[in-house]
């Protein structure tokens, strides 16, 4: 596995961990009436950060970059 995987599995880890800990928060823990607004906006952009790394792991975009490495290292055979 080369660095560059490393680090992308890392972020789609620690994008979805960053979900499931503000959810965990609105739920179970009181949050002060001045920052629930700032929490929500948060959720806001981590849901959206999410839904991207869910897209390119299960979506086209992981398909086409296996595909342009197999191309790129001489193998013109793909499985399906």
């Amino acid at each position: 596995m080369r660095t560059k995987e490393i680090y992308m599995y890392a972020l789609g880890a620690l994008v979805a961990l960053g979900l499931f800990v503000i959810i965990y928060f609105l739920i179970r823990i009181a949050t002060p009436e001045g920052n629930k607004d700032a929490l929500l906006i948060l959720l806001g952009v981590i849901a959206g950060a999410f839904t991207s790394v869910v897209g390119y792991f299960f979506g086209s975009s992981k398909g086409s970059a296996d595909k342009t490495e197999l191309l790129k290292n001489g193998n013109t055979k793909v499985n399906p």
